[in-house]
């Protein structure tokens, strides 16, 4: 199945507002983070619902916007979602940017990078469309350090690349971005029952749900182009 296929049946489903919930309660520290200021030009890489241009736009006034997806139903519903003229939707693909050279302020992406299919290149093709000084945020649960991530690649059809934060932070210095800053933000909004409650569908002990969403969280690498 390709991404566009698994991604359509998702939003056909109302996933992407499922997947908008879960993906805030991090998500939203990395919006914080970036250093958006008032008129800036934003790509939002997987865009999904297009939620974070919505909250960068109403917080930081950022625009124009811009969210790519490579789901034509992932995108007709982010339109639905928002009567901003300052945010724009279009299909496109992580290894081809359909942008200039040197025309991006900031790059984010919230779980959607390890479905690119040459990840490498995307992160060339990031830093070919970012302005000197600019910055990428790209943030994921499904990597290497993980361990309650790794299962993930057998519910879905998609090939998914798991990097470590090493591999990852190797991989934007060889395409050209500065690694300003890499950490893990932790989801302290994930309920998490007492161990009486457990073993649960997912978790075995109240210590690895623990681990899972206090200890590991979701992995930020943060590039700056300096070219």
């Amino acid at each position: 199945m390709s991404v566009r296929e698994e991604f359509d049946a998702w939003a056909a489903e109302g996933k992407d507002r499922g997947m908008e919930d879960r993906h805030w309660h991090t998500a939203k520290h990395v919006l914080a983070r970036m250093p958006v200021e008032p008129g800036d030009t934003v790509l939002d890489l997987g865009t999904g619902s297009g939620y974070a241009l919505r909250a960068l736009r109403d917080t930081n006034d950022a625009g124009p916007c811009y969210g790519l997806d490579g789901s034509p139903e992932m995108l007709r519903n982010a339109r639905e979602y928002t009567d901003d003229d300052g945010i724009g939707f279009l299909r496109g693909d992580f290894d081809a940017l359909p942008f200039a050279t040197d025309s991006i302020d900031h790059v984010f992406s919230m779980e959607a990078f390890y479905y690119a299919s040459d990840p490498p290149h995307t992160l060339e093709e990031i830093a070919r469309v970012l302005r000197p000084g600019g910055t990428a945020h790209i943030a994921v649960n499904y990597y290497e350090e993980n361990v309650h991530s790794h299962e993930w690649q057998e519910f879905i059809d998609i090939e998914m690349t798991r990097w470590s934060a090493d591999e990852y932070h190797a991989a934007f210095r060889e395409a050209g971005l500065a690694v300003a800053s890499q950490d893990t933000i932790p989801d302290r909004e994930v309920e998490i029952p007492p161990a009486d409650a457990f073993p649960t569908d997912e978790f075995e002990t109240r210590e690895a749900m623990v681990e899972r969403y206090r200890e590991l969280g979701t992995l930020l690498t943060v590039g700056l182009a300096t070219e």
